[in-house]
């Protein structure tokens, strides 16, 4: 909010529709709300209030935690098989086993599905000596040798009406749902912000009020964010 030219007041409501309205909310629907002029000063404020929504020191995800990797973007002719690329975006999605139902969740844009790469995310997300599930991928080996309790399970041994990784396949379907039915499409250089956006639902789906006042208090944790700053991910 440094050198805003809006009052904090519609700072803070905007504030509040971001973080309590349960679908999320785009900018057209909050400039709308706000009765913002410029399409584009909705947008920014949108991205700014998505930049302050980690806190710079949370911590790991522990005990027992399903990790994965899936894609972000639409239909692309000529693709074969699940993991071709394509002009897609490749995403990690690592998320806590409590019980039958799901705990805290992370999600970051991989720059591939190596076993560097995965454990690279694995280390940012998952306290060491967690009981660790995956799929059967080869890249995933590369945990069981760095502190984790790996347990590696390919598709060909579960069973016809069992679903590998059930925690991570809700929240990877839920997130693609809420970027079709709130925000359409979303570019490549702004994935990040938005799996930040999801990732701060998830976590506070419960208590949506807390999720406010939340995120408030981590906009006093981080830099200044400018507009400069946002469109020079797309350059």
């Amino acid at each position: 909010m440094h050198g805003t030219r809006l009052s904090l007041r519609t700072w803070f409501w905007a504030a509040y529709l971001v973080s309590t309205f349960h679908p999320g909310i785009s900018a057209k629907q909050l400039q709308r709300q706000l009765g913002i002029g410029c399409h584009e000063t909705a947008w920014a404020m949108l991205h700014k209030l998505r930049g302050a929504m980690v806190a710079p020191e949370r911590e790991l995800l522990k005990r027992e935690v399903e990790i994965d990797e899936f894609y972000l973007g639409g239909y692309e002719e000529g693709l074969k098989g699940g993991r071709q690329r394509g002009k897609k975006t490749l995403c990690g999605v690592a998320i806590e086993v409590r019980g039958h139902g799901s705990g805290r969740l992370r999600l970051a844009v991989l720059p591939d599905a190596s076993g560097s790469a995965l454990l690279a995310f694995t280390n940012a997300t998952t306290q060491a000596g967690a009981i660790v599930h995956t799929d059967g991928l080869q890249s995933y080996r590369v945990l069981g040798k760095h502190g984790y309790d790996h347990r590696r399970r390919p598709q060909t041994r579960a069973g016809a009406s069992e679903q590998l990784l059930p925690r991570a396949h809700r929240a990877i379907s839920n997130l693609k749902a809420w970027l079709h039915g709130t925000h359409r499409s979303v570019s490549p250089e702004h994935t990040p912000v938005y799996l930040d956006e999801f990732v701060f639902r998830h976590n506070r789906r419960g208590t949506p009020m807390a999720g406010f006042q939340t995120l408030l208090g981590l906009g006093l944790a981080h830099d200044p964010i400018t507009y400069r700053d946002i469109i020079n991910r797309a350059a």
